[in-house]
């Protein structure tokens, strides 16, 4: 045996030390992923000269067996030994829900310990922006149904406390989830304690009606990312058709934001991140508009 092979505390080599290795040492958790499908779509409007609003809306699975029965969930599932958490998201959203072939990106890792009443389980959660009139929607046997909902989370409460080394801001927010049969609705404290450097969130729910296990939690954590990284990012095109004019590209910034914004800051904002076609809409009752599309090499105009 050659001199430089490293050797632990007992002698072992790494062959030998993981030949004799018994995981059954450690208690094992379980692992699951959730995923947060978002969509904006318009908003029913019966007068057809007006322009339609815009919705956000999310995906929600009913749970069809304990715990939590009957309540609405996001789409998840345990993940398997041979398969990475990514493979695992898309594998569960396939199979609860009919989408394949989606872009998601990890948001968060969840593992408060009381978090499911079956074990002990910490759940990686997804997040992902489409257009939904691309796709099939359909639940799982293991689901009663697969709805989108109408989705609005907006701040309630807000108090700013001094601290002898900092601050403690706590917000509190009314998250409502909705469609023509269901209305859920939750209220998360989010409690951020600044100490000098050190920053600490922590996030709890203080009243639930409908929404499965703490998966209100995840939903306003996850409002709260969108609405950071489309400020910066180009992620809102992704609700977007292939063709659209500036006006509706308006309204999915204004509806995830849940502010109005001025017409010329946002047109300049977005600019760079367009082309101009030589199409026009052609709905009857509305003036045309001119259609844009997204431009792939926008981030590149920045560097």
């Amino acid at each position: 045996m050659p001199d430089n092979i490293l050797k632990n505390k007992q002698g072992f080599t790494e062959e030998e030390f993981l030949a004799a290795y018994d995981p059954g040492n450690f208690e094992r958790p379980s692992v699951t992923v959730d995923m947060l499908i978002f969509t904006v779509t318009d908003e029913e409007n019966e007068n057809y000269r007006k322009l339609p609003e815009k919705v956000l809306r999310l995906l929600m699975i009913k749970r069809g067996d304990h715990p939590c029965i009957g309540q609405w969930a996001l789409p998840g599932g345990f993940v398997q030994m041979d398969e990475s958490l990514d493979e695992a998201a898309l594998r569960e959203l396939k199979e609860e829900t009919n989408i394949d072939n989606i872009y998601m990106e990890q948001l968060y890792t969840w593992g408060d310990v009381g978090r499911d009443p079956r074990t002990r389980i910490i759940s990686a959660s997804y997040m992902s922006l489409v257009d939904s009139s691309t796709l099939d929607i359909k639940a799982s046997d293991d689901a009663d149904d697969a709805k989108w909902f109408t989705v609005s989370c907006k701040l309630h409460q807000e108090q700013r406390t001094l601290t002898k080394k900092g601050y403690m801001l706590q917000r509190t927010f009314r998250l409502n989830l909705s469609n023509e049969e269901n209305n859920l609705s939750a209220t998360v404290r989010v409690i951020k304690t600044v100490e000098g450097k050190v920053t600490k969130v922590e996030r709890e729910i203080v009243e639930l009606d409908g929404i499965a296990f703490d998966h209100a939690k995840i939903i306003e954590y996850a409002i709260e990312r969108l609405r950071s990284k489309i400020e910066y990012t180009d992620i809102a095109f992704n609700l977007m058709p292939e063709r659209f004019t500036l006006t509706e590209l308006q309204k999915v910034y204004e509806v995830i934001l849940d502010t109005e914004l001025l017409k010329a800051n946002f047109r300049r904002k977005i600019a760079g991140m367009v082309i101009e076609t030589n199409e026009y809409t052609k709905d009857a009752g509305h003036r045309p508009s001119k259609l844009f599309k997204f431009d792939p090499n926008w981030n590149n105009e920045t560097e």
